[in-house]
């Protein structure tokens, strides 16, 4: 096979990095997603603004106050109706980072050198936004960049292969750019994430608020990069299920024909 390169670009500043993750309930999820970042992420200067949605559970709400006397920790409320673009920019507001990082409830750290590795990258003039390859609990391909038109509005790249394969021209293990990555793990500057007035909480509440971000950040001359080397886990839809209502299909479809449309 051809062999393919590896580069870890050399951390010459390290930023403060606020790690936001929404969520509502949520225990089991959000404490292995906590707990993986906290004892595994080599890279120490960070935050994490884990943001409470409406949260009615007690076992839930004890446990994010107690995750509020964490010294990486914020617990924020946001006691309004549910829209993942308004959560974030809430919590984006209130970050003290120069990098943000949007990662979801459902996220589990595989690699130590995730932070680092996708932090070297973000840190370049040129790279907006930065995604991970993520896996699912099976150890097949979620996540390795988004190809636009795919699926009708935008999709994962080889989704559910095997966590070994090398991908189409050895794309799956080779750290390149792409139209967007999805904000299940994404990073971004903070000013390039306010030049582009963060996401679209007015028309992209739930889906495809991510691509259209990412594509607003390419018209700033930036590109986009999948991170190939930063692993982690995505239990995708298990916070907040799959568009199997008919509210939850048509809102999908309004998404799907502004990303198109727009």
């Amino acid at each position: 096979m051809d062999s393919v390169l590896s580069l870890r670009w050399p951390l010459l500043e390290s930023p403060l990095v606020s790690i936001i993750i929404p969520t509502r309930n949520g225990l089991a999820l959000v404490k292995n997603c906590i707990d993986s970042i906290l004892d595994k992420t080599t890279y120490s200067n960070y935050e994490i603004l884990l943001v409470d949605n409406n949260s009615d559970d007690k076992e839930a709400i004890e446990y994010f106050a107690f995750l509020n006397t964490h010294e990486k920790v914020r617990v924020l409320q946001y006691p309004h109706e549910f829209n993942y673009s308004a959560i974030n920019n809430f919590a984006a507001r209130q970050a003290k980072g120069e990098v943000l990082a949007l990662v979801n409830n459902d996220i589990e750290v595989i690699s130590e050198e995730w932070l680092s590795d996708m932090v070297g990258h973000v840190n370049r003039a040129d790279i907006g936004c930065v995604g991970a390859k993520l896996l699912y609990p099976n150890n097949r391909i979620q996540h390795a960049g988004v190809v636009m038109g795919y699926g009708g509005g935008a999709g994962h790249a080889h989704k559910h292969f095997d966590v070994d394969h090398l991908g189409y021209m050895n794309r799956l293990i080779a750290t390149q750019n792409y139209s967007g990555v999805t904000a299940a793990c994404l990073l971004v500057k903070k000013s390039d994430y306010w030049a582009v007035d963060g996401l679209d909480e007015d028309n992209l509440t739930v889906a495809f608020n991510d691509v259209d971000f990412c594509l607003k950040i390419l018209q700033l001359g930036r590109r986009n990069l999948y991170c190939a080397e930063a692993h982690l886990y995505h239990h995708e839809s298990v916070s907040r299920g799959y568009e199997n209502t008919p509210e939850k299909a048509m809102r999908f479809q309004r998404e799907v024909q502004y990303l198109k449309s727009t």
